[in-house]
C-alpha cells in the first residue's frame, strides 16, 4: 500500500501524517519475510491503536456527530488485530497476513467515509491543524 497524496490526504495534518505512517506499516507487512512479520505486525497493532486514539481525540475536539459509529468501526479493527495477534505469536501467520492484504481496501472505504467527514468537521471547526 503506497501512499498517494492526491487519493488519501484529507488536508488535516495530524491526519494525514498518521495516516501516511499506516501505509508504510501496511506495505512493509505485505512484504515483510515470515521471520520479521510478528514484530511489524506488533509494530502495526500498537500504531493503529495510538492511530485511533489520536482520531478520537480530535473527534471530541470538534464533537463530531459521528463518533459512535466511527468509534465502534476503530474498536473492531483493534479487536481483529488484537485476535490475530494471538495467532501471530503462536507462529500461525496466514490469517493475519490475509488481513494485511484486505487493509488497503478497508482503509480507502474508512478514509472516504467517516475519515472525510472527520476532515470536514475539523476544517468547519477551524481545528484542521489541531
Amino acid at each position: 500500500m503506497q501512499w498517494d497524496t492526491a487519493h488519501h490526504a484529507l488536508g488535516v495534518a495530524d491526519m494525514d501524517a498518521t495516516h501516511r505512517e499506516f501505509a508504510s506499516y501496511v506495505s512493509a507487512l505485505s512484504a515483510a519475510p515470515e521471520v520479521e512479520f510478528p514484530a511489524l505486525f506488533e509494530q502495526l497493532r500498537a500504531h493503529t491503536r495510538r492511530h485511533f486514539e489520536g482520531e478520537y481525540r480530535l473527534m471530541q475536539a470538534c464533537r463530531f456527530a459521528a463518533t459512535a459509529e466511527h468509534e465502534a468501526e476503530h474498536a473492531r479493527v483493534l479487536a481483529d488485530l488484537s485476535h490475530l495477534s494471538i495467532r501471530v505469536q503462536q507462529g500461525n501467520c496466514t490469517m493475519a497476513r490475509a488481513y494485511v492484504n484486505a487493509l488497503p481496501d478497508w482503509f480507502a472505504q474508512h478514509l472516504a467515509t467517516l475519515d472525510s467527514a472527520l476532515a470536514a468537521r475539523l476544517k468547519a471547526a477551524a481545528l484542521a491543524s489541531a
